[in-house]
């Protein structure tokens, strides 16, 4: 059987970047198409055979500035020829989704969640009045294509329940939920390796995120600046400079750090803080991992990999005050860090790869049966 995979674009590292990888190691023949290549900045691309841009990757410079050109992306995926294959799998949060297949090819959509920007936090996008006014025309032909394209797959799968409701609501389509992969062993390890380290320690709350106003990072900043606890937060972007002039003395800022060392401040920390809403998010699956428990925001893929009450605590709203009851209750409860940290491999790497070589099965057996 002769497989493809398919992504918007290959220019960056994130979670999305690890289905691709462990997609990788199940199909590792199979190149990567995208619309859009950086090899400078997705180094972790090398593995694959093959990564073969769309001609949009011939526009000097466009290779890491793809929200230029958004209205492109749907000339960019059908332009593909994917007749030789038997099988392409899609992973998407935008356009790849669009591809076009001939009917006996099986297109299996893995999907991250439908486009953001177009449906499900559009406002946060086009917050501006005369920006949304100005790109009206473009986001209602990108709307309609998007539609069209979400019914191209012959199957979604979401990574999440939160997608698999947005999929039905914009879609109408239902979908099948297979959570990303976390390389939980690696954390399981380094909390292996450093039971001691919290008896060295002052205990700390920790965040790693992105620190872009989504995130919600400032509301922590607001909260622990009331609160007077220790709170360390890993990580870098356009927020880094205004969070930390606003940060009290108990709130350390430490940039980017390694693998090594963020394995261990997970395993070091008290509690991680989850402020933000996510269509999955692996930090809260890294936490409980390491053996250390979550307060999350209670929407979004959190839902899914914290269990209230057991491996964490949940808050209501994204604000200060509810943030701070949060950690109030936090602090009066206990937690098994046996049960955290088996929670955690519901979601490990392995178990996303045999899902997945499941579905894919079922999905040939399916179409053999179509052919008699």
């Amino acid at each position: 059987m002769k497989v493809v995979i398919v992504y918007d674009r290959v220019n960056k590292w994130g979670g999305a970047e690890r289905v691709l990888l462990a997609l990788h190691e199940i199909y590792p023949n199979a190149p990567l198409y995208t619309s859009l290549y950086s090899p400078v900045k997705a180094g972790w691309s090398k593995v694959f055979t093959k990564v073969i841009p769309s001609f949009l990757n011939k526009i000097p410079l466009l290779s890491t500035r793809h929200e230029l050109v958004p209205y492109l992306m749907p000339l960019a995926f059908e332009a593909f020829n994917f007749d030789e294959y038997d099988l392409v799998i899609t992973v998407t949060s935008e356009a790849a989704k669009g591809i076009i297949t001939k009917p006996s090819t099986i297109h299996v959509c893995y999907c991250q969640t439908p486009t953001r920007y177009l449906w499900s936090h559009f406002d946060e996008y086009f917050d501006n009045v005369w920006f949304k006014i100005i790109a009206k025309p473009f986001v209602s032909y990108l709307k309609m294509w998007d539609k069209i394209a979400s019914q191209r797959p012959d199957t979604m799968v979401a990574i999440s329940t939160e997608v698999q409701n947005r999929i039905k609501k914009y879609y109408g389509r239902k979908a099948e939920v297979i959570h990303s992969p976390v390389d939980v062993r690696k954390f399981n390890k380094a909390f292996e390796d450093a039971k001691a380290l919290k008896k060295n320690q002052n205990p700390y709350y920790l965040i790693v995120s992105r620190l872009v106003p989504y995130k919600k990072v400032d509301i922590a900043v607001k909260a622990f600046n009331e609160l007077g606890k220790k709170l360390i937060v890993v990580g870098v972007g356009n927020e880094f400079k205004k969070l930390k002039n606003t940060a009290k003395s108990n709130i350390t800022f430490t940039g980017f750090v390694t693998d090594k060392e963020l394995a261990n401040l997970y395993c070091g920390a008290k509690c991680v803080i989850h402020p933000q809403e996510e269509d999955f998010g692996i930090v809260p699956i890294e936490a409980q991992a390491s053996g250390v428990p979550v307060i999350a925001f209670g929407k979004g893929g959190a839902t899914d990999t914290v269990i209230d009450g057991t491996t964490g605590v949940f808050f209501d709203e994204q604000t200060k005050e509810s943030l701070i009851s949060a950690v109030e209750r936090f602090e009066k409860m206990n937690f098994n860090k046996e049960v955290l940290i088996k929670n955690a491999e519901r979601f490990s790497k392995e178990r996303f790869k045999k899902k997945f070589s499941d579905l894919v099965t079922k999905l040939v057996e399916i179409q053999k049966s179509k052919q008699f």
